[in-house]
């Protein structure tokens, strides 16, 4: 049944039998009477499902909000605990490699300076900065310029200063540089 269509009430002609004009149009009136209440109700009845529809429909949607924000919130205290794990690696994974570098490291060390190797990797922890690269002053820090003798030259990375450090495409610490810097 369409919400649009009318109520209507067929008699059969049985109810007339016996009955005088007066009664008729009694018994019809009080018909009458009692389809437009029942319309009223139905009205009434249709009125309160389309508010309880529309009340369940904004819980619905007030519900997948709220777990696309916990995700979100999630997603972003993850981050912060990768980046407060990622700083208080740093500085003992900067010595590490310079001891590496100077070829430091004894041998009953080599187990615990691949442990440290491992955790940062387990964090997404990355080194980068390297001498000829393009400087990029979302991933580098410049601490100097360097006179170079091209234009080629001109904002590339000359010395490293201290690498930096990202996580995925989180840059946890700039890399410190020097930048060439074409007079010509």
């Amino acid at each position: 049944m369409d919400e649009n269509d009318d109520i209507s009430v067929e008699r059969d002609g049985a109810e007339e039998d016996g009955m005088s004009e007066e009664e008729l149009e009694a018994t019809e009136s009080r018909m009458d009477a009692k389809t437009k209440k029942l319309k009223a109700e139905l009205d009434i009845c249709k009125k309160e499902r389309q508010e309880h529809l529309d009340g369940w429909q904004r819980a619905k949607a007030d519900y997948v909000n709220a777990l696309k924000r916990f995700e979100e919130e999630r997603m972003e205290a993850i981050k912060l605990g990768v980046l407060k794990a990622s700083h208080a690696f740093i500085t003992p994974m900067d010595s590490l490699a310079r001891a590496e570098a100077t070829g430091e490291i004894p041998a009953s060390f080599q187990a615990i300076a691949k442990q440290l190797h491992d955790a940062t990797g387990s964090l997404g922890l990355v080194q980068f900065g390297e001498v000829g690269e393009a400087f990029d002053p979302m991933r580098h820090e410049a601490l100097g310029q360097d006179p170079v003798d091209s234009s080629e030259q001109d904002e590339i990375v000359t010395a490293v200063l201290e690498t930096g450090w990202k996580a995925g495409e989180l840059i946890v610490r700039a890399a410190k540089v020097r930048v060439g810097s074409f007079a010509g």
